[in-house]
Formats: C-alpha cells, structure tokens, sequence
C-alpha cells in the first residue's frame, strides 16, 4: 500500500482506536489532492469489512459517475493489492466485497438533488460514505444517515470547504464535538505523494475565493467579483494574426434573455476568443427567432470553417436548428461551480485569452459577481452573465480534453457571408 500521512493514517485507523471508540463519524475537509479521500474510502472498506458481514452499505456521491471516478478507481485497485475480493455490478449499482470469509453489499447513490433522498428510503444501513457531502443536499444527507440503525454504525464524511454559511459546515463541522464525530482538517502537505513542485502548480493555479477554499481549505465565503484576479490591461489582447489553426463557436441561447456567441482561434497551442456576438432583446425591443440567431452565427464565422458549435443543454430548438443548417454541435457541461474554477485556471494560465473587440464579454466580466443563494452556496449573480455562461461551455470543453481535431469523418462546416452552406 501506498505510505501515509500522520493524518491520513488517524483517518484510516480512527474506528479502531479506544479514545474514539463511542464516535458515531468522522468528519475529513480541507484542501483539493490533500490525500483524505484515498486514506477515508480505505479505512471505510477495512472498518466495514473488520467489523460486519452480510450488511448492507452506502456510497454516496454527487453522481455515481463522479463517486467512480474520485473514489472507487483510486481506492479499488489498493484493496485488491491487499487481498480484498470486489466485485462491481454496474447495472445494479452495487459493489460486493469479501474477505476472510466476510462478505458485504456497498450500494452506490447520487445525492444530485432534493428527488435523490427517495432513491434510499426504505434501507437498513450498517454505514454511509459520503465523498464530496458538501455539494449534496442536506435532505439526501439527512435520510442516509437516517437509514444507518444497525448497531455499531458509522458516518464518513470527506468534502471541499464551500461558505461558512453552508449547513454541512453550520451542523457537523462546527457540532462536530457535540455529534460525537472526529473532525480532521487536511492540507496539501498531509499528502505524501504530492511533491514540492505540484503543490506549487496546483497554488498558482487559483486565486481569490478558489484559493482560499481549494489550496487553503478554508470554509469563507465568496465576495466581489469572480474572476477578480482579471484585469483587461493585462490579460486582454489583440487577436492574433491568421491564420488560425482551428475555429470554435460557443453560445448561451436566449429569447427574453441576451443571447451571447463567441468566436474561438487556436494559434500556438491558445484559444483567443477574437470575436463575438451579443443581442439583448430587452433592449432592442424585438426577440429573434432560431433562424435569425444561427443567420447571424453564420455572420460571425465569415466563410471560415467551424469545427463545432458549443451550447447551452437546455437549448433543444436552437441545437436542432443548427444541426439541420449543416453545423456540428456539442452540448456544453453546464457544472457551473467546476466550470468557474477550469474558466479561471486557464485564463490564469493564458490557455484562454479574450481579445480586446469582444467588448460586451469584458463588460460583462467586470460585473460578474458572487451572491450566496440562500442555502449556503455561493453562485454567480444572475444579471449580465450570458457571455460568462457560453465562455465556461467553451473552458470546460477545452479542460476535457475536447481539443482534439476531429476524425475523418467529422462534419465540419464553411459558411460564406449569405449563409449559402458548403458540405
């Protein structure tokens, strides 16, 4: 097994201590990569293996896809090493787990939304594993943590910090003591496996609230604006010489609302957004219908060929149009909160550069704002932040990968200036 941290190891062991023989759970927060979800997800399978068998377990996530990816591929792979039998049965959500002649069922949950407290009624749990229990809602939390009545049951929570009006924070970090429940703070130094030199790339890749909160692991809460490290001064430029290498479009699609486009060019291993287009119908005093939207998309590509358009999900009529008008396109990743940190990370970086024509875009990132929606999460104000919108689609379609050029067989378009297409 890989070696630990002091902490990591007080994570991994705790059940097994005497002093905390009479905890009912284990609270781990603090900073990304600080290594308290590898040490918790195997101390969860050792204390459910070394203390039940034939019980059933929960492992809860913001979605099963995300629970796979952030605990079960890291942690698997050790307990097999270690001579844990697990057997995944996807289409049922289940993981089986033997050892020693135990065996026990882990079921798999999203906590998405206030519906996915119904998906868990009803169990009898020995035990829940919550990884990332900050972004679930608290009624969800609330009914898992209900169905644990098997004698000797334990909670695990593992999460980022979110704001310090957030109710994870205000009811089991804060009453940690009070729940009988071992909170343990991480940092980026609890991870022996991180070295010097990624520990300073992962602290310079944010700034302001993402800093404090994903480098520091500090629960504080988010003021003034998002991008506030953005000063067009420094970051803003002209758009490179052609030619470009490659042409993206991304949109947030509105009728009452403005509707925002953005012009992408890859040179030299940068995406430059060297154009833009922007129509509040409030203010025009006229809302344009699907067609006039993507006549003026073809407006702004000027003949040039478009890889594909990036737009918002939600936009089922306007994506049908522009499919039928010959253009390639692809629903954007609508995670508001990770796409503001991929957005931030490669403007820092100058992966994304926003080019001194598109006006209405620099407008808008001047404006862009923090407010707390009510219940603890801090999430963009809702005014002037459709430009913001289609530029997160595009960040987030650059962060995962997507910035590979199309096969072969891939349908590109040419527009020329009276939309007449070329196949």
């Amino acid at each position: 097994m890989i070696p630990l941290s002091l902490r990591q190891r007080k994570a991994f062991v705790w059940w097994a201590r005497r002093e905390y023989e009479d905890y009912a759970a284990i609270i781990c927060d603090g900073a990304i990569r600080s290594g308290k979800t590898l040490a918790m997800g195997m101390g969860f399978f050792f204390w459910a293996m070394a203390c039940f068998s034939d019980r059933q377990f929960a492992l809860c996530g913001r979605s099963v896809g995300a629970l796979r990816r952030n605990l079960l591929e890291t942690v698997l792979p050790q307990l097999r090493r270690l001579g844990f039998a697990c057997e995944e049965k996807r289409s049922e959500k289940l993981l089986i787990v033997r050892r020693r002649g135990r065996e026990n069922r882990f079921y798999l949950f999203g906590g998405a939304n206030e519906a996915s407290a119904a998906l868990i009624q009803g169990m009898t749990l020995a035990g829940v594993l919550f990884d990332e229990a900050a972004l679930m809602p608290r009624s969800f939390v609330e009914q898992a943590s209900a169905r644990c009545s098997v004698e000797g049951s334990r909670l695990w929570f593992s999460c980022n910090p979110e704001g310090p009006n957030h109710w994870f924070y205000r009811e089991w970090v804060c009453r940690a003591e009070e729940k009988r429940a071992l909170y343990l703070h991480f940092t980026m130094a609890d991870n022996p496996s991180l070295s010097a030199k990624v520990r300073a790339r992962y602290e310079s890749m944010y700034s302001g609230i993402f800093y404090r909160r994903f480098v520091l692991g500090e629960w504080t809460a988010a003021e003034g604006r998002i991008y506030d490290f953005y000063a067009p001064g420094e970051y803003a430029q002209e758009a490179p010489a052609e030619p470009w290498e490659r042409l993206r479009v991304s949109v947030d699609y509105g009728t009452v609302n403005p509707t925002s486009m953005g012009l992408w060019a890859l040179k030299d291993g940068v995406w430059y957004r060297v154009d833009e287009y922007y129509y509040d119908s409030r203010t025009e005093g006229r809302q344009k219908t699907d067609e006039e939207y993507v006549d003026a998309l073809e407006e702004l590509t000027r003949g040039r060929r478009i890889e594909r358009v990036i737009v918002d999900p939600s936009a089922a009529s306007f994506i049908e149009t522009l499919r039928r008008r010959g253009f390639r396109v692809m629903r954007a990743n609508n995670a508001v909160a990770d796409g503001l940190r991929v957005t931030a990370d490669l403007l820092k970086k100058r992966r994304l550069v926003i080019c001194r024509s598109c006006k209405d875009c620099l407008r808008e990132m001047e404006s862009y704002e923090w407010v707390n929606d009510g219940s603890g999460h801090d999430v963009p104000r809702k005014e002037n932040d459709h430009a913001m919108d289609e530029m997160r689609y595009f960040a987030m379609s650059v962060a995962a990968g997507r910035g590979a050029m199309p096969t072969a067989c891939a349908v590109t378009r040419t527009t020329n200036w009276r939309g007449a297409a070329e196949r």
